[in-house]
């Protein structure tokens, strides 16, 4: 599974646990207090999102990103949270 996939729910389950860390892999990206960062909760890692998409320059408005589908671009798939 790629990084910032959402793992599936365990077989019984019915609830997901969270965004992978693009970092550690773990499914315990979560976000923070503050419009457009997320921290692991694993790992601590601090990400913040990008408005425009790191490989193709695609703009995204951070506003409307609040699904975790809208953490990868539209355009080309890649993923729009950087390290901080």
């Amino acid at each position: 599974m790629s990084a910032g996939q959402v793992d599936p729910p365990a077989r019984g389950s019915s609830f997901e646990i969270g965004i992978e860390c693009p970092h550690c892999h773990e499914p315990w990206l979560r976000p923070s207090n503050l419009p457009g960062r997320y921290r692991c909760v694993n790992c601590l890692h601090r990400y913040e999102l990008l408005s425009a998409c790191p490989d193709c320059g695609s703009h995204a408005t951070i506003a409307r990103m609040s699904h975790t589908s809208d953490l990868q671009c539209s355009s080309c798939g890649a993923w729009m949270l950087t390290e901080i």
